[in-house]
């Protein structure tokens, strides 16, 4: 029986592939299954991940035919992994040795639907201890006290799917999948929904991910339309939390959120190409519009002057034709 499953996609990553899966085999164990999905990849890494499925052990190599993004390929991955549990990798980044087989045994000992990790952000040279925002750790707790308050960070802003370990009772319960197609941001609706309908989670000490900031490749450094995604993601956190029984409580932590990544982009616009900088603006406009207005308005009171400023601003642009998200 397959114990974990690691899914790791792919996508013209060939500077960076090789680190990755030393990583992997770094990590290996005759119960381990590494599911390397590439994304349709046109630069060289293809022969690198059919090299790797020969000599890593463990390895299955899956291609797809067109690019699908990385929550598709995530996907991908998921619905081909057998393991009890499972967790993934970006092809950028890294492992510290033995990291899985400490992370199998922490969400084994805890019985917990899933666990969270802290992890190390790596920009250039410098390396930066990022940790999950939960005080408790080590003790299995109920996911949905971990998603307030609204004006801290907490256990849903740290969105990093590779950052912790799933049952696959979740699998089955359709909670590990990602929006298909969803370009950026493809963690929110994922990690929102895990918090709202899992039963059982811990955040532990573990410290293994190597996550590496800056690559030239990643979505987080292009700013072309797929960047617009965030909108559609959290579209989607706030209709699925409008529809929860706790919906009162929980809303205003997902709109406040919502109002902080667009303030976010709109602070860096200049990093986005012209005509995407003004669908930005306009999309974002709708965006706010859309949300339940009470909500946001004290989600508005709640923040600093010129941030609330500029998004009450916005809220009040005309919208043009097809501005929708």
């Amino acid at each position: 029986m397959v114990k974990l499953s690691v899914i790791v996609p792919f996508y013209n990553v060939q500077q960076y592939a090789p680190d990755t899966l030393r990583s992997l085999r770094a990590n290996a164990r005759e119960d381990f299954e590494f599911i390397l999905v590439d994304d349709c990849s046109t630069d060289g890494t293809p022969e690198i991940l059919a090299r790797a499925e020969r000599e890593l052990p463990g390895a299955v190599h899956v291609r797809h035919e067109q690019n699908g993004g990385l929550a598709t390929a995530r996907n991908t991955g998921i619905d081909r992994a057998r393991g009890a549990y499972v967790t993934f990798l970006d092809g950028d980044d890294w492992l510290a040795p033995g990291y899985y087989p400490q992370l199998v045994d922490a969400i084994e000992s805890l019985g917990c639907d899933f666990v969270r990790t802290d992890h190390v952000q790596c920009t250039a040279r410098a390396r930066v201890v990022h940790r999950v925002p939960v005080g408790r750790r080590d003790v299995v707790m109920n996911p949905r006290d971990a998603i307030l308050p609204a004006d801290r960070s907490t256990s849903v802003d740290y969105a990093y799917a590779w950052a912790g370990v799933y049952h696959r009772r979740l699998v089955d319960k359709g909670l590990v999948h990602f929006t298909d197609g969803l370009r950026t941001a493809e963690d929110r609706p994922w990690i929102w929904k895990l918090h709202r309908e899992a039963g059982s989670f811990a955040a532990v000490n573990l410290l293994g991910v190597f996550y590496r900031r800056g690559v030239a490749s990643s979505l987080t450094q292009i700013g072309d339309v797929r960047q617009l995604d965030f909108i559609r993601a959290f579209d989607q956190v706030i209709e699925e939390t409008a529809q929860d029984a706790d919906a009162k409580e929980l809303l205003p932590k997902a709109v406040r959120t919502y109002c902080a990544i667009i303030s976010h982009h709109l602070g860096s616009i200049e990093r986005f190409e012209p005509a995407v900088a003004k669908k930005l603006k306009s999309m974002s406009a709708a965006a706010l519009r859309r949300m339940p207005q009470d909500v946001l308005d004290e989600a508005l009171d709640s923040m600093d002057v010129q941030r609330a400023t500029k998004l009450r601003r916005l809220r009040r642009r005309p919208a043009p034709a097809g501005a929708a998200a």
